[in-house]
């Protein structure tokens, strides 16, 4: 048996958060937050895909290095990890599809590609694909490196739906959305392999995040707001930040000895 993969199964502790439906909503906000803060750095400050594509990825490998060093589960580090990767994922997906002329569909097969190979290198690593416990750096990396794939896929297949195939920010949301159920239906009523079913949820959860923040941030004549990007930001924000703090006071409840 690989050795990373025996510290993996005797860790009693992880450096991922635990897939609750805290997790599942605030990566949905992450998203939002990534696709309104990747756009306000290339388009909104003027810096081009080139400088943001540098600028998010200095920052990304600053917060992956903190992130990966720390001995224990910090959530703040980790969800500015996350909030990272979508922000990256925006600036590699604009990128592919309008600085290197690809296409946000080729640019999807691509990046579907990495996210397969990221997964089988993995697995070929460490010995699973599970997502938590999380403890081993191997396995933390190769889980870092999937969910950037993952964000970056799910930023092009949003674009996708909107740009390419015509829908509306609200149809786009409404097309993964309903993805979404139908893999929370297939956890829930069948014996379909859960690993497999989150790395779906993961992909399609950014698109749905993304196309509400363009929904907030798009002219008014494009279908959405038009609100400030630094603004929906800041917004979308607080609300993760909330969410945050709800789901650490669940989950200290629950860990907490009941009162006689």
């Amino acid at each position: 048996m690989n050795r990373n993969y025996e510290a993996e199964e005797n860790a009693t502790y992880s450096k991922v958060a635990e897939v609750t439906i805290f997790f599942w909503i605030m990566k949905v906000l992450a998203t939002t937050l990534g696709e309104t803060a990747g756009d306000f750095i290339s388009m909104s400050l003027g810096l081009g895909y080139y400088v943001g594509l540098a600028i998010t990825f200095g920052v990304l490998s600053i917060i992956l290095w903190a992130q990966i060093g720390s001995k224990v589960y910090q959530p703040a580090l980790f969800w500015t990890a996350i909030i990272a990767t979508t922000t990256a994922g925006t600036e590699i997906s604009d990128f592919m599809d309008r600085s290197l002329g690809l296409g946000y569909f080729a640019g999807s097969i691509i990046l579907v590609t990495g996210l397969a190979l990221s997964l089988a290198v993995w697995y070929a690593r460490v010995g699973n694909l599970r997502v938590y416990p999380i403890a081993a750096p191997s396995a933390e990396i190769m889980f870092w490196i999937a969910v950037l794939f993952s964000n970056s896929l799910g930023t092009a297949f949003g674009d996708y739906l909107v740009d390419n195939v015509g829908l509306s920010f609200i149809q786009g949301a409404l097309v993964t959305a309903g993805i979404i159920v139908a893999v929370a239906a297939l956890h829930f009523f069948t014996r379909m392999n859960d690993v497999l079913l989150f790395w779906i949820a993961f992909v399609f959860t950014r698109p749905f995040g993304a196309t509400f923040g363009d929904f907030l941030t798009k002219p008014i004549n494009a279908g959405g707001l038009s609100l400030p990007r630094e603004y929906a930001s800041l917004v979308t924000l607080a609300l993760l930040l909330t969410v945050l703090y709800v789901s650490l006071r669940w989950s200290g409840h629950k860990s907490s000895p009941r009162s006689e």
